[in-house]
């Protein structure tokens, strides 16, 4: 239990990173955001997505070494971006990823939650 007890303090690194990782891998590519134009989407939500998807990631990290304000920050851009993504795009599929489901954004917009909720408490 103390092994257990003495790595609670660092954990968040795991969500932290990989979900920064997947939100900046995820957004550069969506720059000119010709894709997301073409699904229908208006230009200027689609740069928002483009530029609020390397944001949060960039936020995420960013706010572990400085303001604790930018890891909220990075969380909400997070939900943001995942409720539209389930809203606009994975909800009618169902839940499975190999369907186009939203069980991976529901997964991110959880860990989004806790960012912006604990910011940088454990």
């Amino acid at each position: 239990m103390k092994f257990l007890d003495s790595l609670a303090p660092h954990v968040h690194w795991l969500i932290r990173l990989s979900l920064a990782g997947t939100f900046i891998a995820h957004g550069i590519p969506k720059f000119p955001p010709d894709g997301l134009v073409a699904m229908g989407m208006p230009l200027i939500v689609s740069w928002a997505v483009a530029f609020g998807e390397v944001g949060a990631g960039i936020a995420l990290i960013a706010g572990a070494f400085t303001d604790e304000r930018l890891t909220r920050l990075g969380g909400l851009l997070v939900v943001v971006i995942m409720i539209g993504a389930i809203s606009l795009v994975h909800f009618k599929n169902g839940w499975l990823v190999q369907n186009k489901g939203m069980e991976f954004q529901v997964l991110m917009l959880a860990a989004g939650m806790y960012f912006l909720t604990k910011g940088n408490k454990v």
